[in-house]
């Protein structure tokens, strides 16, 4: 199942958004720009190897030069867009040989991030963990992807908040990227249901404050990603 370029666009606006339905953005705008810039390369919108042209880009986010510069910097020291020699910036390629061992160096930051975010999440990020799961499961019993990556994209800005833990951050969201672009490329071969099953179990343990319930959690979606992956790289 593929999504349209009207679904795309629905789906960056989407992760444009705060997790709050209906609330406008409030971010600053090289954030926003990040964000808009990672579901185009999550989504293959942006495909491996494609020229980065930043003239398109700002046209296309409708943000201006400056945010749109300083997410292409931020995404070019992730790996997720790399400099090439006389060809300029290009979206980095998808590589299969290395995504187990990339699951599994992410598998360490998402049991910290789950434990530091059981312990330290507010009320009300503990209410919006779990209003994204709901939002995945409600999404991927519509079959709609636009809108189970718009949440999936949603529920970790709020966990990643939620821990407190800035270096974790910064070391996991090229990963999460890198994950969430492979579940795109091959997700006829996946199962969205066990995906925001997986989240779900997540957010509530999260949400109850139970530390070893939220690492477990974090290792079973692990396991559900490197499982998707095994069966794809076989």
């Amino acid at each position: 199942m593929k999504t349209s370029r009207t679904q795309d666009s629905s789906l960056i606006s989407s992760a444009a958004a705060t997790a709050a339905d209906g609330e406008p953005d409030k971010r600053r705008y090289a954030d926003q720009a990040y964000d808009a810039l990672e579901s185009m390369i999550a989504t293959l919108e942006l495909r491996p190897g494609a020229p980065i042209v930043e003239a398109e880009l700002i046209e296309r986010t409708g943000l201006g030069r400056t945010p749109t510069r300083e997410a292409l910097m931020r995404l070019v020291a992730s790996g997720l867009i790399v400099q090439q020699p006389r060809r300029g910036l290009l979206v980095s390629d998808i590589r299969l040989a290395e995504h187990l061992d990339l699951i599994e160096a992410r598998r360490v930051l998402e049991r910290l991030i789950a434990t530091s975010a059981a312990r330290r999440a507010t009320p009300q990020q503990r209410q919006d963990l779990l209003h994204c799961a709901q939002q995945m499961i409600k999404a991927s019993q519509a079959g709609d992807l636009a809108a189970y990556m718009a949440a999936d994209q949603a529920l970790d800005h709020v966990a990643h908040a939620a821990c407190r833990n800035p270096f974790a951050v910064a070391a996991v969201v090229p990963m999460i990227i890198q994950c969430r672009r492979f579940w795109y490329a091959y997700q006829h071969q996946g199962d969205m249901s066990e995906g925001s099953r997986c989240h779900l179990v997540l957010a509530e343990a999260i949400a109850a404050g139970e530390s070893e319930r939220a690492s477990a959690a974090a290792d079973g979606l692990m396991d559900y990603l490197r499982s998707f992956a095994s069966a794809v790289i076989a």
